[in-house]
């Protein structure tokens, strides 16, 4: 795999007609700094794909068999902490109401015309810039910036059954995100955390010790024991926690990943 610019998007596409897809595909060709990461079908699919690669953003079919594009955003609302931004494209229109329910970014009518589908993705730029800054990820998915020294938490305080337990930051693994509640993983135990959001823990930790390689995983640099290849040229680590647990790296940090160690 060739590194893609630093600003790229990530897109999936998912529809359940095959010509559909390959139009929207030819039509998204024309926009260098969107790259496609994947295709899906069905709505299952396309959740498993926005697990496995989290994409920035999701071209999503409304009408599907089965789980159609709204299943899908509101079954992906109850198990991720943040969700791919969603362009959703129908034949018929009257579905925009409950597309703007679900804040998907915009809603196209097919055959999608390619002025319309230029002013969806300078709105997904912004968000997905703005989005980025906030949450202290640059779009070119180097290390925030450091917060200053006197912010810099050496010590985590971790919830495990009804005791309250210190810990050095250097034992903590990783930090994951389930149902709005996060999850700390050192090398002895794992606990709760008090923290609100993965962004906010972020942020009091030191970026040159602590990464984000996935919307839903912060990783302790220093605890990563393998790096395992995966799906579609992406990687998972192999963190060294009692259970050897695997995280996914997303898309966006696999180049930095393979800047970082030369893969």
């Amino acid at each position: 795999m060739t590194d893609r610019a630093t600003s790229t998007m990530t897109a999936l596409l998912v529809d359940d007609e095959p010509l559909a897809l390959d139009e929207l595909a030819y039509l998204i060709k024309e926009f260098q700094d969107l790259e496609v990461v994947g295709t899906a079908s069905n709505g299952m699919e396309a959740i498993e794909l926005i697990d496995e690669l989290d994409p920035d953003l999701v071209f999503l079919d409304v009408q599907m068999p089965g789980l159609d594009g709204m299943g899908v955003i509101n079954k992906l609302r109850e198990t991720r902490d943040r969700l791919p931004y969603f362009i959703l494209a129908t034949a018929y229109d009257q579905y925009a109401v409950e597309a703007f329910r679900l804040e998907a970014m915009d809603y196209l009518l097919k055959p999608i015309e390619k002025d319309r589908l230029a002013m969806s993705l300078d709105r997904a730029r912004r968000a997905i810039e703005e989005r980025n800054r906030a949450a202290g990820e640059p779009a070119l998915g180097l290390p925030a910036q450091a917060p200053p020294s006197g912010q810099i938490r050496n010590k985590l305080l971790v919830r495990c059954g009804n005791r309250n337990f210190v810990v050095d930051v250097h034992d903590v693994v990783y930090a994951t995100i389930e149902d709005g509640l996060i999850t700390i993983v050192t090398t002895t135990f794992e606990g709760q955390s008090n923290y609100r959001t993965i962004e906010e823990l972020q942020s009091s930790l030191d970026p040159s010790m602590f990464w984000r390689v996935h919307r839903s995983f912060l990783v302790n640099l220093h605890r990563i024991k393998e790096i395992i290849p995966w799906f579609k040229s992406t990687y998972r680590l192999r963190m060294d926690d009692k259970k050897q647990t695997e995280i996914p790296v997303s898309r966006v940090q696999t180049k930095r990943l393979r800047d970082m160690l030369k893969l």
